[in-house]
């Protein structure tokens, strides 16, 4: 089938929006859309100045015999203000407090739209990295993991709190949350993960990081790297942080149930992002 070249800007497009960070070759596009290599060319330019401008990314062409072109999602700065700003307001509703001063965030982890704007820009912030598979920790770090994944084109795996007949063979241990100071448990299937593994660690809320750095140890049990952490929001009062290294759209400053108010600032997502459109 031969394309007309509007017809064919819209499918390459939709084609790399939906194959982030794969390499695909030049000779690919033309057997697909029965074109001359010098016109795909010209089209990957236009789409790379429309990624560009509407804030989407970027396509960086590989040279060579065995090159090609990739789409790599990347946002522009003013963007990700707007966002983490629309975040900040979202959190910062009364109405989210519940008993013991703990807020509820099931309708914005829920929400597909918000899910896919966090996805993006926490993609966004570490699309240079080489990132093979993001790690979360079962419950609600799995939707945010699976938006980061989608804009990164790689796997998640999910760590439980206890092991299941389904995983098969896993690897456990032991570790000490940050906060209640009391000793918990961490199991992962050993065929989720392979040895050697670049690994993006994503989680929904983050207080002292032990979590988190319970993740980082399991990883050694891998033989793993931790390729970089990012969480939807961390909390500001803490008198011993676990982690250091880390990424947050949103930073919780305070908590006052009795004034039913929450504060709520941007994280240190600008100042660890150095690249923007």
């Amino acid at each position: 089938m031969k394309f007309r070249r509007s017809e064919r800007l819209v499918d390459m497009t939709h084609y790399l929006m939906n194959h982030p960070r794969e390499l695909i070759s030049l000779s690919w596009f033309v057997q697909r859309y029965q074109s001359a290599k010098s016109s795909i060319s010209e089209d990957l330019v236009i789409i790379n100045e429309m990624f560009k401008h509407q804030g989407i990314g970027i396509l960086q062409t590989v040279p060579g015999a065995a090159g090609g072109v990739k789409y790599f999602p990347m946002v522009k700065k003013e963007q990700a203000a707007d966002f983490v700003k629309v975040l900040c307001d979202l959190i910062a509703d009364p109405d989210r407090l519940l008993p013991g001063g703990y807020l509820y965030m099931g309708d914005l982890l829920g929400d597909p739209k918000i899910l896919h704007e966090v996805g993006k820009h926490l993609a966004a912030a570490v699309t240079d990295k080489n990132i093979d598979v993001i790690m979360t920790v079962a419950t609600k770090g799995i939707p945010i993991a699976q938006a980061v994944s989608t804009f990164l084109n790689v796997p998640f795996v999910i760590v439980r709190r206890d092991t299941k007949v389904t995983e098969g063979p896993t690897v456990t241990i032991n570790y000490v949350s940050g906060s209640t100071k009391r000793i918990q448990t961490m199991v992962l299937s050993k065929r989720s993960l392979k040895e050697g593994s670049n690994v993006l660690i994503v989680d929904d809320f983050m207080k002292a990081g032990g979590t988190i750095h319970g993740m980082v140890n399991l990883l050694e049990e891998f033989d793993a790297s931790v390729a970089g952490i990012a969480v939807l929001v961390e909390s500001e009062h803490v008198e011993e942080r676990l982690v250091d290294d880390y990424i947050s759209l949103v930073k919780l400053t305070d908590v006052n149930t009795r004034e039913k108010q929450i504060n709520v600032v941007e994280g240190n997502y600008f100042s660890k992002v150095d690249h923007f459109l």
